[in-house]
């Protein structure tokens, strides 16, 4: 499967809304999570921010029988004390890893078979 990095930063906002043309919008009983690309960030929406991330998608689709996927990459990444922030769409994984820790990141999914 195909490791695509993302050359944009990212930030993930706890948010007073919706926000549209974000990558995504999370609206739980609690709260509103949206992740979007550092440029297109508006500080009025803003509740709390984490800045600084790097988006890396796994390009294929993973059937929902699949077991395991994500948490090899989590455990892989965790070996190397690199934490994340995962999201899952309907047909893949995503990721957000801090920009410290992209390089080390991008070298520790590169070797997973």
């Amino acid at each position: 499967m195909k490791i695509l990095l993302n050359p944009e930063k990212f930030a993930i906002i706890k948010s007073k809304k919706i926000i549209r043309g974000a990558f995504t919008n999370i609206v739980d009983q609690n709260e509103t999570t949206v992740i979007i690309e550092q440029k297109d960030i508006d500080k009025k929406d803003i509740i709390d921010i984490q800045k600084d991330y790097r988006l890396i998608t796994f390009d294929g689709i993973l059937p929902f029988s699949l077991t395991g996927f994500l948490a090899k990459v989590a455990k892989a990444l965790a070996d190397e004390k690199i934490p994340i922030f995962a999201v899952s769409a309907y047909s893949t994984d995503h990721i957000l890893v801090h920009e410290k820790h992209i390089k080390k990141a991008e070298k520790t999914l590169r070797k997973l078979k």
